[in-house]
């Protein structure tokens, strides 16, 4: 069983590579806002949530992003210990929902606190739903995981096969599979979690 969502490019990019940003701070601390931001744009896109966006979807370029980055920057801005809880993600995201009058978008959290099998079922729900899925890493015991601690991304497909899940990773302009119990469990008792974007 294997299903990915349809995604954008940016140029040659699959979504927005953080390490792009021309800003510093973003380079170094705008992961949260990257992934409202791709999130943003694929409802805009694939569901037709045109608030979501001011720029053309069909054709998004550099610019427009970068250009785009900046109106959500105030509302998940990057801070000295990162957006290190799902509570600022979701109150930074339903900030910027307000103020752009969307009522279609609700958003919640899924603790990184529950089993591995929770989060199975949440993620594919949400990705047979037709949402991306934010997730949050904060410190991770396995190396293969390095380039994703404190950091935020999507997953944006999945496929399970016998007892093994892989989950699909979309982050710095590219996207990988991992297995989800490799992806959750994280050795340490400080966990982030998931976002659960609801179409209303």
């Amino acid at each position: 069983m294997k299903k990915e969502l349809d995604y954008f490019k940016i140029g040659n990019d699959y979504g927005f590579d953080q390490e792009k940003f021309t800003n510093i701070i973003m380079k170094v601390g705008g992961c949260a806002a990257v992934t409202a931001c791709d999130s943003f744009i694929y409802f805009k896109k694939y569901r037709n949530m045109k608030n979501l966006y001011p720029y053309n979807a069909e054709n998004v370029t550099k610019e427009d992003y970068i250009a785009f980055s900046n109106t959500v920057k105030p509302y998940l801005h990057p801070r000295m210990s990162g957006i290190d809880s799902l509570e600022i993600f979701i109150d930074g995201v339903n900030a910027y929902l307000s103020d752009i009058n969307e009522k279609g978008l609700a958003v919640s959290g899924f603790s990184g606190s529950e089993s591995a099998e929770s989060a199975e079922k949440f993620i594919i729900s949400q990705i047979d739903g037709g949402c991306p899925v934010p997730c949050l890493v904060l410190k991770h015991s396995n190396p293969i995981m390095k380039d994703f601690v404190w950091h935020w991304f999507l997953i944006t497909g999945y496929e399970v096969f016998g007892d093994t899940v892989m989950v699909k990773i979309v982050s710095y302009g590219e996207y990988i599979w991992v297995s989800l119990d490799i992806l959750w469990n994280t050795g340490y008792s400080r966990r982030g979690g998931l976002i659960k974007f609801a179409l209303l």
